[in-house]
């Protein structure tokens, strides 16, 4: 296998003509698939990432109430009006008033179904009143697809429309249909702000890194292919129904690609420049940095791309349509940082360590001296260097102590929107649970319009803890077998509480139903908190099944990859520390100090699977340069030299990675933002004291029994062995 990868890359790297064969196959591939593909945006699906499982009770009971009862598949826009002084009740009568007339003539808005209004169903009034009647309600069913352009210009005609016969009350259009339109506006352009801000950020880094302005390009031009040709390539499978892309997805693949595409390089770089120190011609050099960095790379790679496959054990759309566009996004940079980065860099030849020149570069991949004092450190006092590490984890871990998530996605956007303004008048002037009532749905094997079955539910349902009031007349479905609730409850809809609420209440149905004479009735409950109860209990379970699955992977490449039982599992444990460490600092920072309602309920599974799989990079670099090092070097001197070698690129490549997360920060989504400092926490602590401190020192403390069962194999150090990192230190990796 080694004879043949060493002639593969003598051939595709064996001279400047050949590299710029390899620069120009990639160019062709981006450019032919952007010609053929279709837009990202144009095929990315916002709706069902949202949802829950396809056959949960919710889900089910949606679909009974769309065909059951006509004209329910419409979304519905919701008009808040509210009167302000002594005419409040005069004054949102006559807005009212004109606000149905505008959106009942024939030149109202495409996608309007119908109006319901105190002037159209003046029998709904006690549900479309406030108790002061100084606020009212006007429901305006849309049909089409809120993911449609015209669907949401149509949201924003009647948000104008209902401005403009306002007169002096206050209005805000909120509903499922404003909530969706506000959604898309708040994500709308900042994809732009982000890849631009990532970019300028990770110029500047690859600039203080390599003195050399062509050098810190050619992985940004790295990133571009493979970023062109995941997203193509990502925008052909979705148009063909293979796979899902979120906006969400999107955006975290840009920083996914920036920060392992730049690692990738500067670690292929590194070693190149160490390499250059030997071996003057370049294609040779280049060789031997892709040959000795590929294990360390592939491996890297792998665990990604498994990781992210790991989701699709999930049953939550949320999260099993989250990790293949990932995973693809990935293996092509993988794909393009063995290939084409090789091939840029030699094809640009001496001019790209312009202005230093090749000797300078490859002197400096020795590094400073700070890893030299750190390994130092850790060969003295291993013992507290654990102990001050895993205490200074536990403390940041203790901010799980207020941990709680959150499934408001109105709380989630972090700037202004109609929408959450609408929402929160109705909370105001009509109760919490006005803005998002139940249906409970009551489907028996007979006839359900005779009897007492209806009336007995209907009285079981509004003596119901939590229930402030149902809806004035039970409504029938088609077959007369189904029968359907509008049920308040007096809680925050979106709140623990209500979602706690949601199993009683089919409880207390389903008792009813059979005290009633119908006997073996199904009960479902549809609406807003149902589904995010629905939600809650399948990210508890994915979660749970991710994160064995994903550590099942993590060890499994680092058995395959180290030959060891027992190092494995040690380094698995130092990411489980890491991650509840970040998670408990994320929800200190963001709950306890930013005040946000709570963590998005997806934000901890992303967290675990990212920061897992990207953590366990940093331990697979310094362990395999251990055991390479382990050849000529016993356990004490081996680690010294893979901390101090790998430290000054491996340091850089964290430092990057966590700086384009950090840029998530600027996404006005609360998920996005949490994410994005979480991540950036969390790849800093791998970077700065899991892989120089921990990791290190619980090597130091094992000895000849760090890779157990294997034992150290040394052969005599050749002349060419260099010294020992106490004396030297190195910024190269592997």
């Amino acid at each position: 296998m080694q004879p043949t990868y060493s002639r593969m890359l003598r051939h595709l790297l064996g001279s400047r003509k050949r590299a710029a064969v390899v620069v120009s196959f990639w160019v062709l591939i981006a450019g032919l698939l952007a010609g053929g593909a279709p837009a990202l945006e144009s095929v990315e699906d916002n709706a069902s990432a949202n949802l829950p499982p396809a056959a949960s009770d919710s889900m089910k009971a949606r679909d009974l109430v769309r065909a059951q009862l006509p004209g329910q598949e419409a979304t519905p826009a919701i008009i808040v009006v509210r009167g302000e002084g002594a005419d409040a009740a005069a004054n949102a009568d006559e807005a009212v008033a004109r606000i149905t007339s505008a959106l009942s003539d024939a030149e109202r808005p495409r996608h309007v179904a119908s109006v319901i209004s105190t002037v159209t169903a003046p029998d709904a009034a006690a549900e479309l009143v406030s108790q002061d009647r100084g606020a009212q309600l006007v429901i305006v069913p849309m049909t089409g697809s809120p993911s449609d352009e015209s669907f949401r210009n149509a949201v924003d005609q009647v948000r104008a429309l209902a401005s403009d016969r306002a007169g002096p009350t206050d209005v805000a259009v909120t509903g499922p249909a404003g909530i969706a339109t506000d959604t898309v506006k708040v994500f709308s352009g900042g994809d732009k702000v982000m890849l631009l801000a990532t970019i300028l950020l990770v110029l500047v880094i690859l600039l203080v890194i390599y003195r050399s302005p062509l050098m810190a390009l050619a992985p940004l031009v790295a990133v571009g292919v493979a970023m062109r040709v995941s997203e193509t390539t990502g925008a052909l499978l979705a148009d063909a129904g293979i796979i899902t892309v979120s906006s969400q997805t999107a955006s975290i693949m840009t920083v996914l690609l920036f920060g392992v595409g730049t690692d990738y390089a500067l670690i292929i770089t590194a070693r190149y420049r160490e390499a250059l120190l030997d071996e003057p011609d370049r294609p040779r050099a280049m060789q031997t940095a892709v040959r000795r960095t590929a294990e360390s790379v592939l491996a890297s790679a792998s665990t990604i791309v498994l990781a992210m496959f790991a989701l699709l054990v999930a049953v939550s759309p949320a999260l099993h349509g989250f990790g293949p566009y990932l995973a693809l996004g990935v293996a092509v940079m993988a794909l393009v940082a063995f290939t084409f980065i090789p091939a840029l860099v030699l094809l640009l030849g001496g001019s790209v360590f312009w202005p230093g020149g090749v000797d300078k570069a490859a002197e400096r991949s020795r590094g400073a001296g700070v890893w030299h004092r750190i390994a130092a450190l850790v060969a003295r006092t291993p013992v507290r260097v654990v102990t001050a590490v895993v205490a200074l984890l536990v403390v940041m871990s203790a901010g799980l102590l207020g941990y709680q998530e959150s499934f408001n996605p109105l709380s989630g956007f972090r700037t202004a929107t109609e929408s959450e303004r609408g929402q929160r008048l109705i909370q105001e002037e009509f109760g919490p649970g006005e803005i998002a009532p139940s249906t409970v749905v009551v489907r028996s094997q007979d006839d359900l319009r005779s009897g007492p079955a209806p009336a007995g539910i209907a009285a079981a349902l509004a003596g119901a803890d939590d229930v402030t009031r149902i809806g004035q007349h039970p409504r029938f479905g088609e077959d007369g077998r189904t029968v359907f609730y509008d049920v308040v409850l007096g809680l925050d809809p979106y709140s623990s509480e209500a979602l706690d609420a949601i199993g009683p209440l089919k409880e207390t149905a389903r008792a009813a139903a059979e005290a009633a004479g119908a006997e073996n009735a199904t009960v479902l409950i549809a609406g807003e908190t149902a589904q995010n109860a629905d939600i809650r209990s399948a990210l508890d379970r994915d979660t749970t099944y991710i994160a064995l699955l994903v550590l099942a992977i993590v060890t499994a490449v680092l058995v395959l990859l180290l030959r060891s039982l027992l190092a494995p599992l040690y380094l698995a444990a130092t990411l489980v520390l890491s991650f509840l460490a970040t998670l408990g600092a994320t929800a200190f920072f963001t709950l306890t100090v930013l005040g946000d309602e709570g963590i998005g309920n997806r934000v901890t599974a992303y967290i675990f699977v990212f920061l897992v799989a990207l953590g366990v990079d940093y331990n697979i670099f310094i362990m395999s340069r251990f055991k390479q090092e382990l050849r000529t070097a016993p356990p004490a001197r081996a680690i010294s030299a893979a901390l101090t070698r790998t430290g000054g690129v491996v340091s850089s490549a964290g430092l990057i990675l966590a700086a384009t997360f950090a840029v998530l920060m600027t996404q006005p989504i609360r998920e996005l933002f949490q994410f994005g400092f979480a991540m950036a926490f969390g790849v800093l602590l791998d970077t700065f004291l899991i892989r120089p401190l921990l990791v290190p020192a619980i090597v130091r403390l094992l000895g000849d029994h760090a890779l157990w069962p294997a034992r150290p194999a040394r052969s005599p150090a050749s002349p060419r062995t260099r010294p020992s990192p106490v004396t030297e230190s190195s910024g190269a990796v592997q």
